[in-house]
């Protein structure tokens, strides 16, 4: 699944957002990752597809994530959806700390709409309470991009 997003270089930036109205810093970081999907056996016979994910973030969030993604695809492959959850682990900026993201894709012929999102409550460490969402562009020739946007309670 692909969502176009322009972007720049990578870049991270954190900045007060009304912090003495709302208490939150605004997040905002791009760049790059790596991602090897492995596929998983269909031990239970649902006819799925079920893959293994591992993806190493570099840019605005230097980090690792694992997860687990289930997909169902139209027989002629025009259209299909998926769903996956993972968790990501390492920094946002200087900011450090895991939190999970939950995606949401969907394609019927051939047009795309995705959705990921920062799993609510799931942040750790310094990244507790991170809310917010994530939007990747891939390249042809498969590489990927991100742009990660949100919040954070601020100081």
């Amino acid at each position: 699944m692909r969502s176009t997003v322009a972007l720049t270089s990578a870049v991270v930036v954190l900045f007060s957002k009304g912090a003495a109205m709302t208490g939150a810093a605004s997040v905002q970081a791009e760049g790059s990752f790596d991602v090897k999907v492995v596929p998983v056996a269909d031990e239970a016979g649902t006819g799925l597809g079920r893959m293994s994910l591992q993806k190493t973030w570099h840019g605005g969030v230097e980090a690792t994530s694992s997860g687990e993604m289930l997909t169902a695809m139209a027989p002629d492959k025009t259209s299909g959806a998926y769903v996956a959850v993972e968790r990501v682990t390492g920094k946002i900026g200087e900011r450090k700390g895991s939190f999970s993201l939950v995606h949401r894709g969907v394609m019927t012929s051939g047009r795309q709409e995705l959705s990921i999102t920062v799993v609510p409550g799931s942040g750790t460490g310094e990244l507790q309470g991170l809310e917010g969402t994530v939007t990747i562009r891939i390249e042809p020739g498969g590489k990927h991009f991100y742009v990660l946007s949100g919040t954070v309670p601020g100081n």
